[in-house]
């Protein structure tokens, strides 16, 4: 079935609310209830992208919590944690973990208007020594109760919001798709749009067809991939 253009024009105004500049690293958060619960988040607060450390052997799965938010929100693997946290500092990423420590500080008294990735563990063993060693500031969530952490997907959502809340107070949320890459804004809309045709495209080593302003691909496909469309 066609795309309709009031489905593009949706895909669109979403794309154009993304932030490339907030960002979560998950270290070993393989639970698929949580998996999901926290990328769910990141599709409602309009992040990019998120990426992940899997424990060995391990592939994330998702559940219906996530009610398909894992199609909008890629979510790259990596190798380590090391690995991971070189790369987003590479990129200008200030990293904020979640960890108990006598340098942490209330979450509520951070900065995260400038490129901020969140560094969330498994509830069960927190941030690895290393990972807490490398992150540049420690933050916790204060509570009252007598338990001292929160549900690992709760935490996450807790540390969007504020990040959306900050953003939204300075006036720096992006509106008309500058929070992305100009380089990855037109691919990224045609995967959206043609995910299937955009595997083909890859599979074939080539570009993605044009589209009009409305979202028709502009281009003769063969037939079978036509009627992926």
């Amino acid at each position: 079935m066609p795309l309709l253009p009031r489905r593009f024009e949706r895909l669109r105004a979403v794309l154009d609310r993304r932030m490339g500049d907030l960002t979560l690293l998950l270290e070993q958060v393989d639970k698929p209830h949580n998996l999901s619960a926290i990328l769910r988040s990141c599709d409602a607060v309009g992040v990019l992208e998120a990426h992940a450390v899997s424990l060995p052997g391990r592939t994330p799965t998702f559940n219906r919590t996530a009610l398909g938010s894992q199609k909008w929100v890629a979510l790259h693997r990596h190798r380590s944690s090391s690995d991971a946290i070189a790369q987003l500092k590479a990129s200008g990423f200030r990293l904020f973990g979640t960890h108990l420590g006598a340098d942490a500080v209330d979450y509520r008294d951070c900065d995260f208007t400038g490129p901020t990735a969140f560094v969330l563990g498994a509830e069960k063993w927190g941030l690895g020594e290393e990972t807490a060693a490398a992150i540049d500031q420690a933050i916790v969530i204060p509570m009252v109760g007598m338990v001292q952490s929160l549900n690992v997907s709760v935490a996450t959502a807790i540390l969007l919001f504020e990040a959306l809340r900050q953003r939204q107070a300075k006036g720096c949320l992006p509106s008309q798709g500058e929070g992305v890459a100009p380089e990855r804004y037109g691919p990224l809309l045609f995967e959206w749009a043609y995910p299937q045709v955009a595997d083909w495209c890859r599979r074939e080593g080539r570009p993605y067809p044009a589209l009009s302003p409305e979202g028709a691909i502009l281009e003769e496909l063969p037939r079978g991939v036509r009627l992926r469309c």
